[in-house]
């Protein structure tokens, strides 16, 4: 006899479960804090290692050595090309740089009426700058760059406008932004799995071969009445390529080109390091090459010391 309760199959937080639109993933709040700085940067994942680290927290493991997978984020400079005015949650106008070898990455064709020069500041209530990054400093063989918004910390409209113009047509650093020892959350597409069915996609039971002769479907789909299929009904359909944010991810070092972190052999499936990098305490959604978006932790904990580090794995993974 069939039972009458059994628990939800796949959770209802991720709902739709279609294809992101862009692998750029896109920001939808940022934190706010009093340091006028930016709030994001973006880097390319270069894949996992493992590293020592003495434990400082008040944990039973406090004073001994931990050993903990690490993510790799490559993370070349970025370029800020622009500044955007916002009034109300609506654009007001753009300022974009004058340097014609910017506006030539971008693409930029036609300057439109930018609005941003003139604008008095009763017109706009914040600003973010527009920046994007620089692939071809990699070696992932990728030549298209990424444009992207990110906002500016601070209380004062007149500050944020300030440090803003300090950087238009520069370079940023991630070391400008974070600082190791800090919680960030990362923003980013997950590995794509493409068309696969209610078992893989939702995990529901293997069905007795007697009963229908098929094992992997899905079942009843529902009452006659209502006349309907309900969205709650586990149904096969894309699975991965979703835009996925996880919070309070441990930065546990921030390190430049000269301090290499490439193993014996180079990283498999990437290559080698050539820029700076940042390592993450365990994994980050998305396939190796995959820009990743990080973010000032907007649900930010107690903030924890700077990691001693005592070793990094360097070894072949071929």
């Amino acid at each position: 006899m069939a039972k009458e309760h059994s628990p939800g199959r796949g959770s209802r937080m991720y709902r739709p479960r279609k294809r992101a639109s862009s692998q750029v993933a896109r920001v939808s709040s940022w934190p706010k804090i009093n340091d006028i700085k930016l709030l994001g940067f973006a880097g390319y994942k270069a894949g996992m290692t493992h590293v020592s680290y003495i434990d400082e927290t008040r944990s039973h493991l406090k004073g001994r050595e931990i050993v903990t997978p690490v993510t790799i984020i490559e993370t070349p400079p970025m370029i800020v090309y622009g500044i955007r005015f916002y009034k109300k949650g609506k654009i007001v106008g753009v300022l974009l740089t004058d340097d014609k070898n910017i506006l030539n990455e971008i693409k930029f064709k036609k300057r439109a009426k930018q609005g941003g020069k003139n604008i008095e500041q009763k017109e706009f209530d914040d600003i973010r700058v527009l920046v994007f990054t620089q692939p071809k400093l990699t070696k992932i063989g990728k030549k298209k760059i990424e444009r992207m918004e990110i906002a500016i910390g601070g209380k004062d409209i007149n500050s944020k406008l300030q440090y803003a113009k300090s950087i238009l047509g520069k370079e940023v650093h991630a070391k400008d932004i974070f600082k190791a020892g800090e919680f960030i959350d990362v923003i980013a597409v997950t590995k794509g799995k493409g068309w696969q069915g209610v078992v893989k996609r939702f995990g529901i039971p293997l069905n007795r071969p007697k009963a229908t002769k098929r094992r992997r479907h899905g079942g009843v789909l529902g009452g006659f009445k209502p006349p309907y299929v309900s969205w709650t009904i586990p149904r096969a359909g894309q699975m991965g390529y979703h835009k996925r944010t996880e919070y309070n991810k441990w930065l546990m070092k921030i390190g430049t080109k000269e301090d290499s972190i490439t193993p014996k052999g180079g990283i498999s499936h990437y290559g080698t390091v050539e820029n700076d990098y940042i390592l993450i305490k365990g994994s980050v959604p998305g396939t190796k090459k995959r820009m990743i978006r990080i973010r000032k932790s907007i649900r930010a904990p107690a903030v924890l010391s700077q990691p001693k580090i005592t070793y990094i794995s360097k070894e072949s993974q071929h």
